[in-house]
Formats: C-alpha cells, structure tokens, sequence
C-alpha cells in the first residue's frame, strides 16, 4: 500500500520593530544552537548591544532562548530540529521602521537556499511578501549574498560546532542609510570575513 504523502503547514508570523529615535537599529541574528549555544556567545553578543535578536532556527533546547532574552527581545522561528514546537512559526515576516515608514522587510526562515541561490519556492515567497533580505540557518554555512535582486543572509551557527565550520552570529545594523550585515566570532567578538 502506498504511504500517502503528508502535507506541510506552515504557520507564518508577522512583527512590527520600530527603530529608536537615533534612526538606527542593531538586530542581532544567530541560528543552528542545537541546544548549546557556544560558550562566549553571550559575551560576545552583549558586547555589540544589540536591540533585538533573530533566531533563524534549529534551536533546540527552549533555554538557549531564555539565555539570548537576557540580552534583549528575542524573536525565533521553528528549524527543523524543532519540529515538535508548535508555538513557533516556520516563517516570520519582520518589518523595521521608523515611524509610518518601512525601512526594511525581513523574510526569516529556516531552509532558504539550496547553495548560494534561493529555492524557488522561497523567493517566490519573499517577492509575494516584498521582503528585501532573507535571512536563514540550517546549513551552518555563513553566507551574504544576493539573488533574484534579493538579499540573503545565513549567520552560520552559535552552536557546536559542524565540520570545520566557523562559530559565528550576525548583524544587521539598519539606519536611514541602508542595512549592513556582518558575521562576528563568538568566541572572540571579533568581525569575522571568509578567507
């Protein structure tokens, strides 16, 4: 008999985040924690003070985020080692703005890219949500990029460590002038740059 192929749902979430009165706004990101997130991260982290923390999956054991709330708020989203969480969403939309005016939409999800290129079905949702970044984990693979005129952004993992892979977390640091995104060393706090 065959197996009948099981249909996904998919819980999407939105959040408003206003930018501060300085019109600048530092968003941490990290992902793939696995439950343990590296011992320094915190440090590292609470050394670049960010305004708010995106979990872009895989995370494991719930403390991790009780541990990164410590810091500032935390918004996350279910990977697929979370599977059995049903009060995370598999997809947030995050808009930061200033006031009435969008600076930036973010598409945050787990399993976004398939190398450097975007899956098809994931730029088709952030085209159909009008995000400008995607930002995901899942690979453990640090990566900035752009495809399809859209931004892409992995932080690598927090947590233990993959292959040889380095031990990273992002930044997004939105002002009126743009967004820059950068990758940091938990051990070290240090920026870090492929190569």
């Amino acid at each position: 008999m065959a197996k009948t192929p099981r249909k996904t749902r998919f819980v999407k979430r939105c959040e408003r985040i206003q930018v501060g009165a300085n019109g600048a706004l530092r968003v941490a990101v990290v992902a793939d924690t696995h439950s343990a997130l590296h011992p320094r991260a915190l440090t590292s982290l609470a050394a670049l003070k960010p305004d708010v923390l995106l979990h872009a999956g895989d995370i494991g054991d719930l403390r991790v985020l009780g541990e990164l709330a410590t810091l500032c708020p935390v918004f996350a989203i279910r990977g697929n080692v979370d599977v059995r969480r049903p009060d995370l969403a598999d997809i947030l939309v995050v808009d930061i703005a200033l006031a009435e005016r969008l600076l930036l939409r973010i598409l945050l999800l787990h399993v976004a890219v398939y190398g450097p290129k975007l899956r098809g079905e994931v730029a088709k949702l952030a085209q159909a949500e009008n995000a400008t970044l995607v930002v995901c984990g899942h690979s453990h693979v640090p990566f900035i990029g752009r495809d399809r005129g859209i931004a892409v952004f992995n932080p690598g993992s927090a947590g233990p460590r993959r292959f040889d892979l380095p031990i990273l977390f992002g930044t997004l640091d939105v002002d009126l002038n743009g967004v820059h995104l950068r990758h940091f060393d938990c051990n070290t706090g240090e920026p870090w740059s492929p190569g």
